[in-house]
């Protein structure tokens, strides 16, 4: 094999504005990589995988700096190189694929523009030779209309349509080294499949390199041929992936490699007066057309202190129902009933009490939290917004939520999202949700962008709260292991339809629904020859999951 990147004795450092002073960060890690490798790094939230994986083409967010090393990149020392010869490098033989596509599209360009402006810049192709290659590309990563998707905004395409088509940016200029920042996490499974697939297929045809970074284990082992384990900026494990998978040395990957444990089914019995939420016979169109109904004839209940997980592809309608709920999407058809009253079907229009008993927490911290305002802002507002606190009391209760997301108060308080990891953010958001003391809470993908250990945290953590206040969870995931974790009751959903719900024993137990077997079955394994044998069954049966796709 050809050595193509050797990053020796790095160390990486944050400056802390509440000490004013640089912290370490990375502390002395090396990293080798040849060509055509794929290196897995995996650790929790804060590990430094990120901030590691960027540093491979000498880059360090805003605050952070590259103290000492070394990183040869095909012979090349790019630590110390000139501005101007790094930026002949990023993007054309190093590229990088980000956690949030949302956060890092421009929202004033089409996506194919943007696919073609790292090749026409660098002067390796025109924008017709960069347009042809792009539908080639989004055709392998089965996208939805390949032809024509690239001439849509990023607000025009799912959450999962947009992470594909960052990979497929990602991919313009056939770089020799790939980044993969959490490529995958706001994709379905079954989704998540063909994507996996699509990265292992190209980068073993062009040979290309890759760090893949991420905290699920059972995701890499399909893709890494080794693993580095993470925690604190210090390595705690590497070995081969096969390896590491069979006999982890290490007390912190075998934790990792633990998977979360089914909820105990509970007795659901209720009567009418238990329903706090009922959604009757819902339809929706963003466009305000019968006929271009993105929701049809939807129907589902929420008891009080109960768990409904919304399950489906990206694009099926499980964030356009929530945005219906909120009222942020008034329906074309039907009625939203909270405690037994129709709720107005505009936000506007509903009274502060009605906002308050009835939180939502968004899919993507990066755009969900301003990022001018410092975690003490954002946590605050709900507390004086709804119950009028200031001063002591209001400091004492933001003290007080922040260590039930299990963040240091002294530690976090005063940071700005900027300062945060991706699953730092998104306690962040929980914690502002429950500020407001909801008695219902839509809980959309809040575990998308933490690491397995952290989530099952925030699971606990939410079952706790359930528990202890009575709150009630509509809990939208495509997280199959989340599901079985929390739910008591289970709504599958295709296509803006509902095509199964019931008790969650009732769901998960065969025969299923198609879809709901399609669902089942694309749950990762730890097992480094998983996606392969799922791959070759589906082929065997006809079967992929780009049959039941939203376009």
């Amino acid at each position: 094999m050809t050595r193509l990147l050797e990053m020796r004795k790095i160390e990486i450092e944050g400056f802390s504005s509440e000490e004013e002073k640089w912290m370490p960060i990375i502390k002395g890690l090396d990293l080798t990589l040849d060509k055509g490798e794929v290196l897995g790094l995996i650790g929790e939230s804060g590990a430094g995988k990120s901030t590691f994986g960027l540093a491979s083409m000498c880059y360090t967010r805003g605050g952070c700096r590259i103290s000492s090393g070394s990183i040869l990149f095909d012979g090349m020392e790019l630590f110390g190189a000139p501005e101007e010869e790094l930026r002949k490098i990023r993007g054309v033989r190093i590229s990088y694929v980000a956690q949030s596509a949302a956060a890092s599209f421009n929202p004033a360009h089409k996506l194919i523009k943007q696919y073609a402006e790292a090749p026409i810049r660098h002067g390796l192709m025109n924008f017709q030779k960069a347009e042809e290659k792009a539908v080639d590309i989004y055709r392998r990563l089965l996208l939805p209309d390949p032809e024509g998707i690239g001439y849509r905004y990023p607000h025009q395409v799912s959450g999962g349509q947009l992470q594909r088509a960052m990979v497929a940016m990602a991919m313009a200029c056939t770089p020799d080294l790939i980044i993969f920042d959490e490529p995958t996490t706001a994709l379905d499974v079954t989704t998540q499949i063909e994507v996996l697939a699509a990265i292992k297929k190209i980068t073993r045809e062009f040979n290309t390199a890759a760090i893949y970074i991420t905290h699920d284990l059972a995701v890499v082992a399909q893709l890494a041929d080794r693993i580095m384990v993470l925690r604190y900026g210090d390595l705690i494990e590497e070995n081969d992936a096969r390896e590491l998978m069979a006999n982890p040395k290490e007390e912190y990957t075998r934790a990792l490699l633990s998977v979360r444990t089914l909820r105990e089914d509970r007795d659901l019995s209720a009567t009418e007066h238990d329903i706090v939420l009922e959604v009757q016979n819902v339809s929706a169109s963003y466009t305000g057309k019968v006929s271009e109904k993105v929701l049809e004839d939807i129907d589902l209940k929420v008891r009080r202190a109960r768990t409904v997980a919304l399950v489906g592809e990206s694009g099926s309608g499980k964030s356009t129902l929530a945005r219906v709920i909120t009222g942020l999407l008034p329906p074309l058809e039907g009625k939203v009933l909270y405690g037994g009253q129709e709720l107005p079907p505009a936000l506007k229009s509903r009274k502060p009490e009605t906002l308050r008993i009835m939180q939502m927490i968004y899919q993507m911290p990066d755009t969900a939290l301003n990022p001018r305002q410092r975690v003490r802002d954002v946590i605050g507002r709900p507390l004086t917004f709804y119950f009028g606190m200031k001063g002591r009391e209001k400091e004492d209760r933001i003290k007080e939520l922040l260590e039930m997301i299990e963040l240091k108060p002294m530690k976090y308080r005063d940071r700005y999202p900027g300062e945060l990891s991706g699953g730092e953010k998104q306690r962040v958001c929980i914690a502002r949700a429950l500020a407001a003391k909801p008695e219902m809470i839509i809980c959309d993908e809040v575990t998308s962008a933490l690491d397995q250990l952290v989530a099952e945290g925030i699971l606990k953590l939410l079952q706790d709260l359930q528990n202890e206040l009575r709150v009630s969870y509509l809990f939208i995931t495509h997280d199959l292991a989340t599901v079985k974790a929390i739910s008591d009751e289970i709504v599958v959903m295709l296509k803006g339809r509902i095509v199964e719900q019931g008790v969650k024993k009732d769901i998960l137990t065969p025969p299923h629904h198609d879809y709901t077997d399609l669902l089942l079955s694309s749950v990762p394994e730890m097992d480094p020859d998983w996606l392969d044998g799922v791959l070759a069954e589906r082929k065997r049966k006809g079967l992929k999951s780009a049959d039941f796709v939203q376009s």
